[in-house]
C-alpha cells in the first residue's frame, strides 16, 4: 500500500522555510525520501536553511533547475495538527508563515548530529578550601536542584573562570561525565504528594479531571479568590493527564514565579518537569525542543512561546493568571497566547484551564454565554480569610508635596512592624522618578530615539527609555539651557518610594522588588524566598509582586497611588485597574492573620475603586459588559490596530491617509476605520509611529476584509506596515 504522506526518492515537495519569503520552495526529495512534515536541510542560494516538508511542489517551472534536499533531519516529523494550528494561527493573526515556522523552530543545533559532551553536576566530595568563586559555583548547582551543565553555562551562571569549576571536579566536590546531549526528561508520579483538598477543591478537580478523562476539547474558567487553591486543583488536572498517558502544558505570565512553581510541581509529582522560558540556556531548550517531540516530556511549564513546540500529544493547557498582559506578543508576530491555546486544543482535542482570580472581560463573557465551562472556588484555602479593605482619602491626609506615604499608611506599617508582621508598598511605576526636568527653563529630558520621557533609575545611576531601552548617564546641568543643579526628579517610582520608606521608617528592614533590578532570574528567587522567611519588615514592589507570591508573614498591603491606571482613553483601563488591585491586594493574609489593603486615592468614589473595596467582582464585570456592549467593543465587537512606522513621519501619514480613503472592503462587511493619527508614542526607535484602528461587528469575518484591505497598496522598502488583530494596547 502506498503511504500518500511519504515522497520517494526524486519526487517534488514543497518546504516551508523560516525565511521571509511568500511562498514554499520546490525541492527534490533525496535518497531515502522523506515523510510529509519532515524536518529538512535545503539549499537556498549559497545557504544552508531549516524547513519543514509541507506537501507536494508546484512544478511550475523548469524541473532540471530543482535542487535536492540535503538531508533529513534526525527529530520527529512535525506533526499534521501541529501544520494545521500554525496555518490557522497565520490565517487569524494575518502573519507570513515563515515566521510561524520561526515560532515552532526556536532551539538550535536542531540539525546537529547525536552526540556525547561533558556535563557538571554535584559531587558528594567535599570542599577542601572555601573561596567565594567556589562557593558561587556550589550555589548555582544546588539552586537549580543538581542538573547538569556544560562547562561553559555553570562558569557563566556561577559567574567564575572555568578553571574554578575543574579544581572542584579534582575535588569530587563537581563530577565531570560524559552524557548525551539531548536525554529523556525524568517520569513525573500522578500519585506522589497530593494534598488533602476541601470540598470546593475537590469538586473542581474532579471536573477538571473528567474533562481530561474524555479526551475531547473544552475550555474552563477556573476563578477563584486568591489563597484560594487554583494551583492545587488544576494540578490534579495534570495528573488526570499523565495517568491516561497525555501531555500538559502550563503558561506562566512572568519567568519570576517560575522557580516557586516548579518547586511546586516537584512537591506533587516527585520530579522537575520540563521548562520553556528565555532564562533557559540553549542547550536545554534544544533538549526540551526534542524531547517534546518524541514525547519524552510530559509536562513543560514556560512562557508563551512554550505553545508553539512540538507536541506528540497535547491533552491539557493551563493558562495560569490568564487575564496578564504579558501574554499578549506585542512585536513581531502578533498574538494573544491565550487564545492561541484555545486554538491550539480545540485542533488537537485538548482540555484549556484559564486560571484566575480575576478574569480578563472576554473569557468572564465567554464563560457567562456557555461557550466555557466554569468552576469557582470561593474561599481561601485553610484559616486565611480575604483582606479587609478601604480607601484612605489623600484629600483629607497632610503630606509634603516631594511625599507618597500618608501619616494613616505609616501609622499602619507601624503597628504591623510592632507585631513582627511584614507590609508591602505597592507602586506600579519602574525607576526613581518617571520625569526629570529642569527647573531653570522647564525641560523635561527625553529619549533621542523616541517620543518618550527618560526614566530615572537612581540605583543605576541612569536615565531610562522604557519603549526601546535606550540609557544615558544622569547629566549634571540641563540638555537644554546648560544650567547646573536645577535638574529635578518629578513623581514617584518604586525607587524612590523605597527611599522614602527608609527615612520614614529608618529602623525597618526594606526589600525593593521590581523587574528591572536582579540581574538573574536565580538571584531574584534568592530575594523572594528571603522575604518570605522573614528577612524583610517592609517590601516595596512593582507588579512583579501581585502575581503567584506568597509571603505568610504579609499582613498589609498599601497601595501608593490606585488611581494611577484610571485616567486615559484606553477601553481596558477600568478592567486592568480592578484586577491589578484586586491581585496585590490578594497577597495580604495568606496564612493565619487576617490581612488589611489601603488604597491611597483622590478618588474614593469613582465606580472602579468602589468596586475594588466593595469585593463586588461579579457586579463589576456586568457593568463593564454592558458598557462595552453598548459601545460594540470588545468582547462584543472586533477591533483591529494598523501600525504604519517609518523614518519619515510625512511617508507614514500620507500612506495612512490613501489607505483610509480606499476602505471598500472593509464597508462590505460593515467596518469602520478610524485615523490615521499619530500613535500615542508617536516615534519609537527612530521610526514615526501612525496608526489606523477598524472596528467591526462581532461575529464578521473580520481579517479577509482587513487582508483585501492593505493588499490594494504595496508599502515602500522603508515602510512597515504591522496588522494587530485584537489589540490589548493603543501606543
Amino acid at each position: 500500500m502506498i503511504d500518500p504522506d511519504f515522497f520517494p526518492e526524486g519526487a517534488l515537495v514543497g518546504v516551508l522555510t523560516a525565511q521571509p519569503l511568500d511562498r514554499l520552495l520546490d525541492y527534490k526529495a533525496p535518497v531515502g525520501g522523506c515523510q510529509l512534515g519532515a524536518f529538512v536541510e535545503v539549499p537556498l542560494g549559497p545557504r544552508k536553511v531549516l524547513g519543514v516538508v509541507w506537501g507536494k511542489g508546484r512544478g511550475d517551472f523548469d524541473i532540471k533547475r530543482v535542487r535536492s534536499v540535503i538531508r533529513v533531519l534526525d527529530v520527529a516529523p512535525m506533526r499534521g495538527e501541529m501544520r494545521d494550528f500554525l496555518r490557522r494561527a497565520a490565517d487569524y493573526t494575518l502573519t507570513p508563515m515563515s515566521a510561524m515556522l520561526r515560532l515552532a523552530t526556536r532551539a538550535p543545533g536542531l540539525g546537529d548530529a547525536p552526540s556525547m559532551r561533558k556535563v557538571y553536576r554535584m559531587g558528594h566530595g567535599n570542599v577542601s578550601r572555601e573561596t567565594e568563586a567556589r562557593g558561587r559555583v556550589m550555589a548555582a548547582l544546588r539552586d537549580y536542584g543538581g542538573l547538569s551543565f556544560t562547562l561553559g553555562e555553570l562558569s557563566d551562571m556561577a559567574g567564575v573562570t572555568t578553571s574554578v569549576v575543574k579544581g572542584l571536579v579534582k575535588q569530587g566536590a563537581v563530577v565531570e561525565e560524559d552524557s548525551p546531549r539531548d536525554l529523556p526528561f525524568a517520569r513525573l508520579d500522578p500519585a506522589y504528594g497530593g494534598k488533602a483538598l476541601t470540598a470546593d477543591q475537590a469538586a473542581g478537580a474532579r471536573a477538571l479531571a473528567s474533562g481530561v478523562r474524555a479526551q475531547k476539547y473544552a475550555t474552563t474558567l477556573l476563578r477563584g479568590v486568591t489563597g484560594s487553591g487554583k494551583t492545587e486543583v488544576y494540578l490534579e488536572a495534570v495528573a488526570e493527564a499523565l495517568k491516561i498517558g497525555r501531555q500538559g502544558l502550563v503558561m506562566l505570565p512572568e519567568i519570576a514565579l517560575t522557580a516557586e512553581f516548579l518547586t511546586r510541581v516537584e512537591a506533587r509529582f516527585g520530579t522537575r518537569p520540563a521548562e520553556w522560558h528565555s532564562g533557559v540556556t540553549m542547550t536545554e531548550r534544544r533538549r526540551v525542543w526534542k524531547m517534546v517531540g518524541e514525547g519524552e516530556a510530559q509536562l513543560v511549564v514556560g512562557a508563551r512561546s512554550a505553545l508553539f513546540l512540538p507536541y506528540r500529544d497535547l491533552g491539557l493547557i493551563i493558562v495560569d493568571e490568564e487575564h496578564d498582559t504579558s501574554y499578549k506578543q506585542e512585536d513581531g508576530v502578533l498574538y494573544n497566547a491565550r487564545d492561541m491555546a484555545v486554538l491550539r486544543a480545540s485542533i488537537c482535542g485538548a482540555q484549556v484551564v484559564l486560571a484566575s482570580a480575576t478574569p480578563s472581560l472576554e473569557t468572564w463573557a465567554n464563560a457567562e454565554a456557555g461557550k466555557y465551562n466554569r468552576i469557582d472556588l470561593a474561599s481561601r484555602y485553610g484559616p486565611a480569610v480575604m483582606p479587609a479593605m478601604r480607601a484612605i482619602d489623600m484629600r483629607d491626609e497632610s503630606l509634603p508635596s516631594n511625599r507618597w506615604i500618608s501619616p494613616t499608611l505609616q501609622r499602619a506599617v507601624e503597628a504591623r512592624r510592632a507585631r513582627g508582621e511584614q507590609s508591602l508598598l505597592f507602586i506600579n511605576r519602574r525607576g526613581y522618578a518617571p520625569v526629570t526636568i529642569c527647573r531653570a527653563c522647564g525641560y523635561q529630558i527625553g529619549c533621542d530615539h523616541c517620543d518618550a520621557r527618560m526614566v530615572e533609575h537612581r540605583f543605576l545611576k541612569r536615565l531610562v527609555c522604557h519603549q526601546c531601552g535606550e540609557t544615558k548617564p544622569m547629566p549634571d546641568v540641563c540638555p537644554s539651557c546648560e544650567v547646573e543643579g536645577k535638574l529635578a526628579a518629578v513623581g514617584p517610582g518604586v525607587e524612590r518610594l523605597s527611599e522614602e520608606a527608609a527615612q520614614v521608617f529608618p529602623e525597618a528592614r526594606i526589600a525593593t522588588l521590581s523587574s528591572d533590578m536582579f540581574g538573574s532570574a536565580r538571584a531574584l528567587k534568592a530575594e523572594i524566598e528571603g522575604i518570605a522567611a522573614g528577612a524583610a519588615d517592609i517590601i516595596i514592589g512593582t507588579q512583579l509582586v501581585a502575581k503567584g507570591h506568597n509571603f505568610p508573614l504579609l499582613t498589609l498591603v498599601g497601595v501608593i497611588d490606585a488611581d494611577l491606571g484610571l485616567q486615559g482613553s484606553d477601553l481596558r483601563a477600568a478592567e486592568r485597574t480592578f484586577q491589578l488591585m484586586r491581585q496585590v491586594a490578594g497577597r495580604a493574609g495568606r496564612a493565619e492573620k487576617r490581612g488589611e489593603t489601603m488604597l491611597q486615592t483622590f478618588q474614593p468614589e469613582h465606580p472602579v475603586i468602589r468596586a475594588i473595596l466593595a469585593g463586588d467582582e461579579e457586579g463589576f464585570w456586568s457593568a463593564e459588559a454592558d458598557g462595552r456592549r453598548h459601545a460594540g467593543v470588545p468582547p462584543y465587537g472586533r477591533l483591529a490596530g494598523i501600525i504604519l512606522s517609518s523614518p519619515d513621519a510625512q511617508e507614514a501619514f500620507d500612506f495612512g491617509m490613501e489607505l483610509a480613503r480606499r476602505d471598500g472592503p472593509l464597508r462590505q462587511v460593515g467596518a469602520q476605520v478610524f485615523g490615521p493619527a499619530p500613535a500615542p508614542i508617536a516615534r519609537v526607535r527612530g521610526r514615526h509611529r501612525v496608526r489606523l484602528l477598524v472596528k467591526a461587528p462581532k461575529g464578521v469575518a473580520l481579517q479577509g476584509a482587513v487582508a483585501a484591505w492593505i493588499a490594494q497598496m504595496s508599502p515602500s522598502n522603508r515602510l512597515r506596515l504591522a496588522v494587530d488583530i485584537d489589540p490589548q494596547t493603543f501606543y
